[in-house]
């Protein structure tokens, strides 16, 4: 019966802490209108703009639109009295509304506008702030490398200014990266750090934020007493300052502890606190574990219908917000209920959803991640390591120094010790330093290699093997006698059309290695363009005539640019390629040049079947697979558009595309004109 009081005594302490958070936003509220009262008000005012950016922030977690609107008030104004602090401060929350909404790429391109003015200012601790901000967008998204790259940079940044608070950030959310992983032996190896730096701030509101992550950890791992002993003790420094955010997530993870222990009642108890907190907030990645949650303890209970209630919430938020992990936990649940209700359609078609995202989630690239992630923190332990022999080291030549104080010739001795040492130091930081640059280049270089790598392995595989594995067949069959010598013949245009396909791969891939490898260099000079147009439509005049196609060509003698022959000859060649691959017999393809300021732009314009809005975002993504089959089913390896995209900007153009499906396509590109000295020369 105490047990119970208690809880209901907390229930009714949680009412009031929710109205009472309501005072700091009200106060800014308030302050703000005073300002809009004033006769002589100016939006423009660098004090009324900083109000608003701060009254943003506080809406975060309660009213998401306020959020959002405060942010962009703020930076118009911002803009029109040239207030860098307050864009960046503007920028930063409208990228933490994207954030929220689960709109990962739009977030982090304003946290990027955020970071430059944070630059322009020169603020590191604004910086830190505005890099943290974008490695966490990463993290949400899954690219742990890249989000770890970007904490240990703010790292380096944080210890050489001394910010404590944020390097007890930083560490904090290096450690959430290792526990999204499911390593949690690194992950509390972090927190260790963190709790360290926190008692050295000397802030309980900080611990207690640790101690509710540190808590959810040690649940996850089946440590329950260790997981409730630090819950207990946030949540009574949550209650005693009114975090009501903070103590949502605190109740959820105590809630998560007791169903852990199989105590689905006392789970469903705390998980009810949280959910009240909820209802005066907006935020909706702790409503998704909240409602899995809750469901999942229904569940336990056989109230299967309360349970699906949940689900489905779970279900409907986390895929709204991109919460992978959540939404494949309430797929499951659901899988669970429909299989239980006997509906197997819908259990097997929550199941599939349950199995792809699982499937999702541990992919090949976060598989990569994982292993840059521990690559690049090696060397924060080493980094650790060095320090803590430093701190001995100099801890011993204090005692030298005291003792040294007796006898004058004992404490020059010992000076000189300490002179030496502090060289020793210094070389000691340098090279800490030098191995961590290096370590760094080494990371990007070794991601170059991987990604080329994986590019050419699967051309090799996809568009080489076949061919010659055909051709290696046919020459099988005719060595056996499966096939006589009229027979064999008979292939030949078959085994001449894959040879030129295996020719132009090659050639294509041979000049995209030299481009990923660094060994091409790009050589400018005057090169008609009219000439390289005339040559590649020769070249492949057999393969057009195979169509029927008729290629008309524009140009005139007078196209002269300023550019690398050979680069742009394999433009030219990819694309009149690619123009005789998708254009159906008896169609047309048009070569044009239209002369601008200081350009040519160039165009090579078809009759075929057009592409798609979304094939055409990712034509030239150097990342992307993107390769499909010509009319007469001729293959293509799906590098010829990147490969276009890069030579063209090694020459200062730009390249792109306008297709409508079914009415053709026109690929355009611009290249530098030749200077009038050289024109006249000509």
């Amino acid at each position: 019966m105490n047990r119970y009081a208690l809880l209901i005594v907390i229930l009714f302490f949680g009412y009031g802490q929710v109205h009472a958070q309501l005072t700091k936003r009200d106060s800014l509220e308030q302050r703000i209108e005073n300002y809009r009262a004033k006769h002589n008000f100016n939006p423009k005012d660098s004090l009324y703009i900083d109000l608003l950016n701060n009254l943003a922030s506080e809406m975060r977690y309660y009213k998401s639109d306020s959020l959002l609107m405060l942010s962009q008030e703020a930076l118009k104004f911002s803009k029109d009295a040239s207030h860098e602090y307050g864009q960046c401060k503007s920028l930063v929350g409208i990228g933490d509304f994207y954030t929220d909404k689960g709109d990962f790429d739009q977030a982090i391109s304003y946290y990027q506008k955020a970071l430059i003015k944070a630059k322009q200012l020169d603020d590191k601790n604004l910086i830190i702030n505005v890099q943290n901000d974008i490695a966490g967008a990463y993290d949400f998204q899954g690219d742990y490398a890249e989000a770890l790259s970007r904490y240990l940079e703010c790292i380096e940044i944080a210890s050489v200014i001394g910010n404590d608070l944020m390097l007890s950030i930083l560490n904090e959310n290096i450690a959430n990266l290792y526990a999204t992983q499911k390593n949690y032996k690194q992950a509390i190896y972090f927190y260790k750090i963190v709790k360290r730096i926190n008692d050295k701030i000397g802030n309980e509101i900080y611990s207690a934020e640790t101690m509710s992550n540190i808590a959810s950890i040690y649940a996850d791992m089946g440590e329950l007493e260790y997981a409730m002993f630090n819950v207990n003790s946030s949540i009574t420094i949550f209650e005693k300052h009114k975090i009501m955010d903070w103590l949502a997530y605190a109740y959820e993870v105590k809630g998560k502890t007791y169903l852990k222990e199989g105590d689905n009642k006392w789970a469903l108890f705390f998980y009810k606190q949280s959910e009240m907190i909820h209802e005066n907030l907006e935020d909706d990645r702790g409503e998704t574990q909240l409602f899995n949650g809750i469901s999942e303890a229904y569940l336990n209970q056989n109230k299967d219908s309360l349970s699906e209630l949940y689900a489905i919430k779970g279900y409907e938020l986390s895929k709204k917000i991109k919460f992978h992990e959540e939404t494949q936990k309430s797929a499951h649940t659901l899988y669970k209920i429909n299989k239980n209700k006997k509906d197997f359609e819908s259990a097997l078609r929550y199941h599939e959803i349950s199995r792809t995202l699982h499937d999702t989630i541990s992919t090949n690239k976060n598989r990569k991640s994982i292993t840059m992630l521990v690559t690049k923190l090696d060397y924060e332990k080493q980094k650790e390591s060095l320090m803590e022999e430093n701190t001995k080291a100099l801890a011993s030549q204090k005692r030298y120094i005291y003792a040294a104080l007796f006898i004058l010739v004992i404490f020059l001795i010992v000076t000189l010790i300490v002179r030496r040492n502090e060289k020793v130091q210094k070389r000691l930081n340098i090279e800490l330093y030098n191995k961590t640059t290096k370590l760094v280049e080494n990371e990007k270089e070794l991601r170059n290699i991987n990604e080329t790598k994986d590019k050419l392995f699967s051309i090799i595989g996809h568009d080489l093997r076949g061919p010659i594995a055909a051709f290696q067949g046919l020459l099988k069959l005719y060595k056996d006698g499966e096939i006589n010598g009229k027979e064999f013949l008979g292939f030949i245009p078959k085994l001449s059309s894959d040879i030129e396909h295996i020719s132009f791969t090659l050639n294509n891939l041979l000049s995209w290695g030299r481009t990923q490898m660094n060994g091409s260099v790009t050589k400018p000079g005057i090169v008609s363009i009219e000439n390289l147009v005339n040559e590649n439509i020769n070249l492949l005049s057999e393969s057009a005539e195979a169509k029927s196609l008729r290629i008309v060509n524009k140009m005139t003698a007078n196209i002269l640019s300023w550019s690398d022959s050979d680069q742009i000859d394999i433009v030219v060649r990819n694309l009149l390629s690619n123009a005789i691959k998708f254009t159906p017999e008896n169609g047309m393809i048009t070569i044009d040049a239209i002369e601008r300021s200081n350009t040519w732009e160039i165009s090579v314009r078809d009759t075929g079947v057009g592409i798609d809005s979304e094939t055409q975002k990712k034509l030239f993504d150097k990342n992307s697979n993107v390769t499909t089959y010509g009319t007469n089913d001729e293959k293509g390896t799906g590098l010829g558009l990147s490969l276009c995209k890069e030579m063209v900007e090694k020459n200062n153009g730009k390249i792109w595309v306008e297709s409508f499906k079914p009415n053709g396509t026109c690929f355009y590109f611009t290249l530098p004109k030749v200077r009038d000295k050289f024109q006249r020369a000509g």
